[in-house]
């Protein structure tokens, strides 16, 4: 029917006009973006593209209202977060000193100044009594989550051996949320890090920020600080600034990887480099290309350019990647120098650059701007390139105005321990305000973050450290710690009182030796002037150590003759003026003090330690278990004195520092130790050896060289009870007859319990005492009592305890953790302690670089003890008491005396000036 036929038409043109509508409704898109895009062929995801395009030109930042925030994007109420009113604090803003009140909510600093506590409500009111608060300090290099304490092979995360280039790497991927570290760092301040990967490649990774502390996720993204959009669920807006990525850069060769990896020079490394930035570059190339046509009006057929492996590398071509490069030797720094320019990348810090502060100028041409330079203090010469580091490198550099950062490298140098840098550098010359900002304010504006962290001003990150002295002197400790306004400690009730000022220590001057060290390109000369007759020393203020020395210095005078003291105080006449050859020197309220001694360090058997050919090489295990230590059927063991290396950098630099002699063991397992003089030039010299023999050394652990433990427990006990033969056996008899010390170096409380059990054992069967001192010893204090019911002498090393290995996991770390440490434990239990500096860089191989601040070292032991060990028992365990553990005898009127400038011996304050050597019959003068 015709009505039907009708129907169906209108039903068709319904249908028809319906597809029409849909059509145009899907077009709209399209017509949209076409009133803000160029004409041509449109792909679908057009809008995508040209947001992509745009968004490229854009610079990192934060955003324009940022500081206006009242909540943190880090704020976890689950944590607590309680709004916290500190009160009366001097404060260090990060670029000035000021006093007032600091109100932190919700993760951010609210208010700084003069703050009106009644309104604010629920708010925890701190009072600090005028003492130090700080921001948070920020680590700008360390492998913390990655490189793990303890070092365990499933949580090593640190480097990849898949190739030198590995830009596409990122850290945050194997950042391990368990490490031991986190703790601790907090508990030192610390509070930021970036976490580096890749040390062992040209281009390691990325790099991520990270806060320290926990969180109610406990996953590693959840510590991240402004990492990349898209990254921790952050939204990705393509109109708003871009953060700040991190890149981890080497330029060096090495005597580690990548050298040793891959078998390459720095030839090598720098054309790798140059191939992948040139890569980069294309890439960014094409991207530019394409953009300039999409945005002109047509695009491309192809789709954008991209390519997932290179597209960090093409960020840092856009400058929006803070690259962090490893640099050491001028030669590296040039190189790299010269690659910023040649692709045009700025360059935020050059890490470790030990030669840096020789070449200034080189830094200044750096793209863009002059890199700041991220350095240890005295941490050096443990390999080539490090050589010719300088304790006032960071003064020198910062004198060209260029930004210093003192860094961990965690492990390297424990990142809790990362103020201690800081301090040292100012000891040598850093003004006190720069050497604030290395650990603060400067780091994080090397991070890009520098609009939240570093600084305690309003609407910056909630990051806030409570201090219990100024921060600059030595055992400076946080009383509390707040990470995104999240109190980290639990406050102890007796913590360790300080009696040194709210100020900044007074350090001497150093104008001299740092012009010098420029002169002689970072190798001036070491070797003191020695004077053989008369010395007259001026305004001593004070001797000190215990019954050590007692001479009455009232006038302050005191004459030395060939090397010995003839008179002091009243007891000398105007006489000893007279004659030419008097040398006077003004101490200026200065002390002398008895000279200190090193232990557990290789001084006197190389130059660097991971240069073989500068070493006295690796000894035979005593034991018999590792290295052949036979010739024909008889044992051999070596004594170190057979291998004395004289007048190596680090033990003339010891030397300077008032560690006069060294007791050293054989390389590296063990054998018979040496006692002699750091200052003398040579073994025949007069004085030098002290005692050729001191103590047998063996060594007790875990290392790949040697069998289980109890394997090595069991051919001692049969060394013991005189199952050996040849030298080695004839060493081990006398340790049983009580004629010679033994020392075993170990760290587990389970092994010193078995060493324990075995010298009862033996002393049972041989019926004669063992002298047994125990080295390292990071465990002693679970067997506190028992070490000193058997008699046992501990020497401590490092002196700051750290979980370096699966042995040494059971630290005690002391405040503000514990009250007590391992050293003021050992002590309250009557044992004799000694201590040792950080020695060690890897599975047996020794360092010698900190023997140096022994002085440090002991001044820290008795400000950290909360006045439980006092200064004259810390000076015994870095001086006697090593001698007494390690075997050596030697009379107190035969022992060098320091003489200092400004202060003592044990603080920031003096200067080392003279070495008074009554055996070697000289003063040398410094």
């Amino acid at each position: 029917p015709n009505h039907l036929v009708a129907a169906r038409k209108q039903t068709r043109y319904a249908i028809r006009v319906l597809a029409l509508v849909l059509l145009s409704l899907s077009l709209l898109p399209f017509w949209y973006s076409s009133l803000d895009a160029p004409t041509g062929s449109v792909p679908q995801n057009a809008n995508e593209i040209l947001a992509k395009c745009r968004a490229l030109s854009l610079a990192p930042g934060p955003p324009a209202e940022f500081h206006k925030r009242t909540v943190s994007d880090r704020f976890d109420p689950r944590l607590g977060g309680k709004p916290v009113l500190i009160r009366n604090a001097t404060i260090w803003s990060g670029k000035k000193v000021i006093s007032g009140d600091i109100h932190l909510d919700k993760g951010v600093i609210r208010a700084v100044g003069n703050v009106n506590a009644l309104e604010l409500d629920e708010t925890e009111v701190v009072e600090a009594n005028g003492a130090w608060v700080t921001p948070g300090i920020v680590d700008l290099h360390s492998h913390v989550g990655v490189e793990p304490m303890p070092n365990l092979a499933g949580a090593a995360d640190g480097n990849s051996f898949h190739g030198p280039i590995l830009p596409w790497l990122r850290s945050l991927d194997g950042l391990n949320t368990h490490d031991d570290v986190y703790r601790l760092a907090v508990s030192g301040g610390v509070t930021t890090s970036l976490i580096l990967p890749g040390s062992a490649n040209a281009i390691g990774g990325q790099a991520f920020v990270i806060k320290l502390r926990p969180t109610s996720e406990r996953s590693p993204e959840a510590m991240l600080v402004e990492p990349p959009f898209g990254i921790n669920g952050s939204d990705v807006d393509p109109t708003a600034r871009p953060r700040w990525r991190h890149m981890n850069l080497r330029a060096a060769l090495l005597i580690m990887p990548p050298a040793r990896v891959y078998s390459q020079t720095r030839m090598d490394t720098v054309w790798q480099m140059r191939q992948a930035y040139e890569t980069a570059r294309k890439l960014k190339s094409a991207q530019d290309t394409y953009c300039k046509s999409a945005l002109a009006g047509t695009f491309p057929a192809s789709p954008f350019p991209e390519d997932l492996q290179w597209e960090a590398l093409v960020d840092v071509l856009r400058g929006r990647v803070k690259v962090q490069t490893h640099c050491y030797e001028a030669v590296d720094i040039d190189a790299f120098v010269r690659l910023s320019n040649e692709f045009q990348f700025p360059v935020a810090a050059f890490h470790h650059a030990h030669e840096a502060y020789l070449v200034p100028e080189v830094l200044k041409r750096a793209y863009g701007h002059t890199p700041a330079i991220a350095m240890f203090a005295t941490f050096s010469r443990y390999k080539r390139e490090a050589y010719r580091h300088s304790e006032f490198a960071p003064r020198i550099l910062a004198d060209e105005g260029v930004d210093v950062v003192m860094k961990s490298d965690n492990p390297g140098i424990v990142s809790r321990f990362l103020l201690h840098e800081a301090q040292q550098a100012h000891y040598w010359g850093l003004p006190a305000d720069v050497a604030l900002k290395s650990v603060t304010s400067t780091p994080a504006r090397a991070m890009g973050l520098d609009h939240r962290l570093g600084f305690i001003k309003q609407g910056y990150d909630a990051d806030i450290v409570l201090w219990d002295t100024h921060p600059l002197q030595l055992g400076a400790t946080p009383m509390q710690v707040w990470v995104d306004g999240i109190p980290q400690l639990t406050r102890l009730d007796h913590l360790p009182v300080h009696s040194s000022p709210p100020s900044a220590p007074r350090t001497p001057n150093f104008d001299r030796e740092a012009k010098e060290t420029l002169r002689y390109e970072g190798l001036p000369p070491l070797e003191p002037r020695s004077v053989w007759g008369r010395v007259v020393f001026t305004n001593v203020s004070s001797t000190w150590a215990g019954d050590e020395m007692k001479l009455n210095v009232a006038g302050g005078t005191v004459v030395v003759e060939d090397g010995r003291i003839v008179c002091s105080g009243l007891d000398c006449d105007r006489s000893v003026y007279k004659g030419t050859e008097v040398e006077v020197v003004d101490l200026e309220g200065g002390t002398l003090t008895p000279a200190l001694v090193a232990a557990g360090t290789a001084l006197g058997l190389q130059e660097i330690a991971m240069e073989p050919s500068t070493t006295d090489g690796s000894a035979p295990d005593p034991f018999g278990l590792g290295i052949t230590n036979r010739v024909g059927e008889e044992g051999i063991l070596a004594k170190a004195v057979d291998g004395l290396q004289f007048g190596t950098r680090d033990a003339l630099l010891a030397y300077r520092s008032g560690v006069t002699t060294a007791i050293t063991a054989p390389l590296a397992a063990g054998g018979i130790s040496v006692s002699f003089s750091l200052g003398a030039e040579h073994k025949l010299q007069r004085g030098a050896v002290v005692q050729a023999e001191a103590a047998l050394h063996v060594e007790i652990d875990h290392s790949s060289a040697v069998p289980s433990v109890s394997t090595q427990i069991a051919a001692l006990r049969a060394l013991l009870l005189g199952k050996g033969e040849g030298m080695s056996g004839e060493a081990f008899k006398r340790v049983a007859e009580g004629r010679s010390t033994l020392v075993v170096k170990t760290n587990s409380a389970d092994t010193i319990s078995s060493l324990l059990l075995l010298k009862r054992e033996v002393e049972a069967e041989t019926r004669t005492p063992i002298k047994l001192t125990l080295l390292g010893a990071s465990e002693a204090h679970l067997l506190a009592p028992e070490i000193a019911d058997a008699g046992v002498g501990v020497v401590v090393a490092p002196v700051r305890s750290a979980p370096y290995t699966w042995d040494q996991r059971r630290i005690l770390p002391g405040p503000p953790l514990t009250e007590d440490n391992l050293i003021t434990t050992l002590f309250k239990h009557n044992v004799t302690v000694g201590i040792a500096p950080q020695g060690v860089l890897g599975e047996r191989v020794m360092s010698t670089w900190a023997a140096r601040n022994a002085r440090f070292d002991a001044a820290w032991i008795s400000l950290a003890s909360g006045g439980v060990i006092s200064k004259s028992d810390a000076h015994a365990m870095a001086s006697r008491n090593i001698e007494k553990l390690l075997g050596v005898e030697s009379s107190p009127i035969l022992r060098d005396i320091v003489a200092t400038k400004g202060g003592d011996l044990l603080s920031f304050e003096g200067k080392v000036v003279a070495i008074i050597s009554p055996r070697r019959g000289v003063v040398d003068v410094l």
